[in-house]
């Protein structure tokens, strides 16, 4: 649903979905992982309550630090990745990073800034995100903490 779908469509989706974790309706699997994710920023939940008010508006920052729907988005990227292990041997990165920090979240939140950067690479070069280069970011984040 949400693979092809406008920046409206997918912000009005991550709003109805908190909307119905907060009113006890039943969830899909992908409203499951976004509502998780949501629940864990509170500092988001009542800009995801004004849905109007959100659809279109613009958030400044770099790497989506003062957007939402960037961040959200980002955190469930990487519990995709995870899920998958994909690139092969994030799975055990994360899970060494998590041994070291003992904060899944801030792990999270540590990964997304390499991922962020690869992704800004690729947009930059044209091509696809180097998988390589992502795992030794993180494997320079596992040697720095």
């Amino acid at each position: 649903m949400l693979f092809n779908a406008d920046r409206t469509t997918i912000r009005r989706f991550f709003c109805e979905t908190w909307n119905k974790h907060r009113t006890r309706q039943p969830l899909e699997p992908l409203e499951r992982l976004i509502a998780d994710v949501i629940a864990q920023h509170p500092e988001y939940h009542a800009q995801l309550e004004q849905t109007e008010a959100v659809l279109e508006r613009d958030f400044p920052g770099l790497a989506g630090d003062g957007n939402p729907f960037m961040h959200l988005g980002m955190h469930i990227a990487i519990r995709e990745q995870l899920s998958t292990d994909r690139p092969p041997g994030v799975l055990g990165l994360y899970q060494r990073l998590c041994q070291r920090l003992q904060d899944p979240h801030k792990v999270q939140h540590s990964m997304m800034d390499c991922l962020g950067e690869t992704l800004w690479e690729a947009q930059r070069t044209g091509g696809a995100p180097d998988e390589a280069r992502y795992l030794q970011k993180l494997q320079n984040l596992l040697q720095n903490c």
